[in-house]
């Protein structure tokens, strides 16, 4: 990530395969520039609170976006989901869920904590790939966020 360069999407990702066709989808769709990764929980809190090695950023920072898987390692998903929306600086930064789980009790604390939306990975490589690719188009280019008062 370039110095000073402004983050609109955040990609929590940790299975490799997937994290590489998401990168693909939207590097095809000109979105790739302003996208970070994190593969895995940790990584993702230290990122969006500006802890670690992002202690340089800046909370308010324009994140427009997290796609967020839950089946992630050192902390799930739905810790982290819960984190975010916890905080008044980072609670409106809409988050969603993209991941392998169809469990109801996932899908309804997810909702719950405050997702913006809950989608099932496609098994379909090319449909996986099309999702990634919609949802970075509808929330980065189409969406109208709030302007952040700071």
């Amino acid at each position: 990530m370039p110095d000073g360069q402004i983050i609109n999407l955040l990609l929590v990702e940790d299975n490799p395969q997937d994290l590489m066709l998401a990168q693909r989808a939207l590097r095809k769709a000109g979105l790739d520039h302003r996208t970070h990764v994190a593969r895995d929980g940790v990584e993702a809190l230290d990122f969006v609170f500006c802890n670690g090695p992002f202690a340089g950023r800046n909370v308010a920072a324009e994140l427009r976006v997290i796609l967020l898987d839950l089946k992630l390692p050192k902390i799930d998903g739905l810790e982290v989901l819960r984190r975010i929306k916890e905080d008044a600086r980072t609670r409106i930064i809409p988050v969603v869920v993209l991941t392998s789980s169809r469990e109801q009790r996932d899908v309804a604390e997810a909702y719950r904590l405050g997702i913006n939306s809950y989608i099932v990975k496609p098994v379909n490589y090319e449909l996986y790939a099309e999702a990634v690719r919609d949802l970075g188009l509808y929330w980065l280019r189409l969406n109208q966020p709030p302007k952040v008062e700071e």
